[in-house]
């Protein structure tokens, strides 16, 4: 079946699709804040700008689109029929994003949750908050820990130190040049 839509009013009603404050976005966070976590929205000093970023748990939490970030076997993550190449491509680049800048985060001793879209309806929302409560609790341990061990070793400090600067200068130059275009 082909298009129902000229190119320009295809093209109109996809700059119109926002990357921040989506739906699912805005239902995480009211539950989030509901039960007392308080966080920082798209902080850009961080790889991939995270949705939420929870400081104290060392945590940052992405809301992914099933469909925009390919979701392996959701109903809703399916390829248009028209022009399938640059969508096959388009979310494949997405995901290879997507775990480029987990890795990323995680050298950077960030834990990373992600939360896709179909996990965010009225009747699975508590069930999948219920779980990321669960890792954020984990990840304050894990981050405790982290702090002590820091504070003992002066060499262990200095070598993370160096490599966090050097990801934050990779980070800061690809900002650069994606925002000087």
């Amino acid at each position: 079946m082909s298009d129902r839509m000229t190119p320009e009013q295809r093209h109109n009603c996809m700059s119109h699709i926002r990357s921040k404050d989506t739906g699912p976005e805005l239902a995480a966070r009211r539950e989030l804040w509901k039960r007392g976590y308080r966080y920082r929205l798209n902080v850009r000093k961080l790889p991939g700008t995270p949705d939420i970023v929870l400081g104290k748990y060392r945590t940052v939490i992405f809301i992914n689109g099933c469909f925009w970030h390919g979701h392996k076997g959701c109903t809703v993550s399916t390829i248009p029929k028209s022009n399938v190449e640059f969508w096959e491509e388009k979310i494949h680049r997405n995901r290879e994003r997507d775990m480029l800048n987990d890795q990323r985060l995680e050298s950077l001793e960030w834990h990373v949750i992600t939360i896709w879209e179909c996990e965010l309806g009225n009747s699975r929302i508590a069930e999948t908050i219920d779980k990321a409560e669960m890792q954020l609790k984990a990840n304050l341990e894990s981050w405790e820990a982290y702090k002590a061990k820091r504070r003992e070793s002066r060499a262990f400090t200095i070598q993370q130190a160096r490599k966090h600067r050097e990801i934050l200068e990779q980070i800061k130059a690809e900002l650069e040049e994606q925002f000087s275009r």
